[in-house]
């Protein structure tokens, strides 16, 4: 078995929330999000960021704004919404119950 492959399926399944918890802090650019999830090693492909951020946006947990740039063309800026917020927090809480969950699993004999 290729313990890569289970890496990468892991941090597939928490890219979602980690996108989330970036916005949670502050209106942030795509390549922005990009490269925290990069210097956190969760996301290999930037191309799999954008799809997500669609996604996001049209279930309503996300917006975006466009601000002028001094080095090119205008930004776009996501940020959170409330239901974002919301929704951020009920993640939160199941992800603190995974945790808690694999803890016991780990550490039962």
């Amino acid at each position: 078995m290729n313990v890569e492959n289970t890496q990468a399926q892991m941090r597939k399944g928490i890219l979602e929330y980690c996108i989330l918890s970036i916005l949670e802090k502050e209106s942030v650019y795509a390549s922005d999000i990009i490269k925290q999830l990069k210097e956190a090693k969760v996301i290999v492909v930037e191309g799999t960021l954008y799809p997500i951020l669609t996604r996001q946006k049209n279930a309503g947990l996300l917006s975006y704004r466009w601000e002028e740039s001094t080095q090119g063309p205008p930004r776009k800026y996501y940020e959170l919404t409330e239901q974002g917020k919301a929704f951020l927090k009920e993640l939160d809480t199941s992800w603190q119950e995974l945790v808690n969950a694999i803890k016991l699993i780990r550490t039962k004999k």
